[in-house]
């Protein structure tokens, strides 16, 4: 396929109804209820809070695939890019190649898995519980919906869909990490089973079509073994899973950007599958050359500023992302302040070329919540998506 066309038809076609990184189930019911009659719709049960789960299943292949995303409710840029899927399904239908990943595959999505963590824009469901590490206890409803779904499919391949922190990059010297993946372990010791390997040969078969776009900011997700992680334990099942996670491209709060680069890997998915059922033997070696991520960025360093309890030296500020009636509100608060060489900030101001003044007697501290700062009009603190003005 052309990617770069793929990507041009995402600009200009993608699910104009969702947009930036708050979403909820509210959001997404009306979507649903006017998907076209290729896809159907399911309630598959309710979460804790009572807030509707489903699934939309599509295509008639013998290859079954499931999916699920916003597991973490504050996780939101894959979900986008399943609707942008749904719709270039839609718009591809009848081609030559539509009707070949149609008559191939039978998709199964679950658009939102976690709605009560998505309204309160949390990573956790309404009872403080991480999904992600309710796979073998099995103590809430969403984690048991999920265990019915893919108990009763029985799918080939899984895609656990997610999103990452600004603290992520990639590489020396180190770049934003824009998109991650993982083929987890299903044991302590790492072994690339069979079904890892297929996952790895399709993760390389990703990051290969990526550095197209965002040469060098592809990363590699840690793979310790967590059997309570769902991941891990699908792959004990012997089903190759991949776990995507949706990173930070520069001044792309919103993750925009991030979102069409997810929905381009969805395609490649896909179509890597065919591909590699072709060759005899798959290597892991590829995948194994993508770098680690690693935590190294911070979304502002200010680099010289001179503070009367440290000296000159560097002071690192990170977004507290809150949710103020129903908007999401970056608020920044000091992360660090210490010699900071090591760390890259998303935007940096050297204040010994600029000088910023502060308000007398104003003092500065770890922890500090920023907010209410007034410094000069040119250095806003705090922006939402809305307003998209940036530190």
């Amino acid at each position: 396929m052309n990617y770069t066309s793929l990507l041009e038809w995402h600009t200009a076609h993608k699910e104009q109804a969702l947009y930036g990184r708050y979403l909820t189930i509210n959001k997404l019911e009306p979507i649903l209820d006017c998907l076209p009659d290729l896809f159907v719709k399911e309630r598959l049960g309710y979460s804790v809070q009572n807030r509707p789960i489903y699934k939309v299943t599509f295509g008639t292949g013998a290859i079954k695939i499931l999916g699920w995303s916003q597991m973490h409710g504050n996780e939101s840029t894959t979900t986008k890019a399943l609707f942008d899927l749904f719709k270039w399904f839609e718009a591809i239908k009848d081609t030559e190649t539509g009707e070949e990943l149609l008559s191939t595959y039978s998709f199964t999505f679950i658009p939102m898995l976690n709605p009560d963590g998505a309204e309160a824009y949390t990573r956790v469901n309404a009872n403080q519980v991480d999904l992600n590490r309710d796979a073998q206890e099995l103590t809430q409803p969403e984690s048991l919906i999920l265990k019915q779904v893919y108990t009763s499919l029985d799918p080939d391949y899984c895609l656990n869909l997610h999103g990452q922190r600004t603290i992520f990059g990639v590489g020396e010297p180190a770049q934003s990490a824009v998109a991650s993946f993982l083929s987890p372990s299903q044991d302590a010791l790492r072994t690339v089973t069979q079904s890892r390997k297929e996952g790895m040969a399709i993760i390389a078969e990703l990051n290969e079509m990526l550095q197209e776009f965002i040469p060098g900011q592809v990363g590699r997700y840690d793979d310790g073994f967590n059997i309570n992680c769902v991941g891990d334990t699908l792959q004990q099942l012997n089903i190759p899973t991949i776990l995507f996670e949706a990173g930070h491209f520069p001044n792309d709060y919103a993750r925009e950007k991030t979102r069409g680069f997810m929905f381009l890997s969805l395609i490649r998915v896909f179509e890597s599958i065919l591909l590699l059922k072709s060759e005899e033997n798959v290597s892991s070696n590829p995948y194994f050359a993508i770098p680690e991520n690693k935590k190294c960025f911070f979304d502002c360093i200010i680099r010289n500023i001179n503070l009367p309890e440290y000296g000159v030296t560097d002071m690192a500020i990170q977004y507290q992302e809150t949710l103020r009636d129903g908007i999401l509100y970056f608020v920044p608060k000091i992360a660090q302040i210490a010699d900071l060489d090591s760390f890259v900030g998303h935007s940096e101001i050297d204040f010994a070329q600029e000088k910023i003044e502060f308000p007398e007697n104003f003092t500065l501290d770890v922890g500090q919540n920023l907010e209410n700062l007034q410094v000069n009009s040119n250095l806003p603190t705090t922006f939402s998506v809305k307003s998209n003005n940036l530190l």
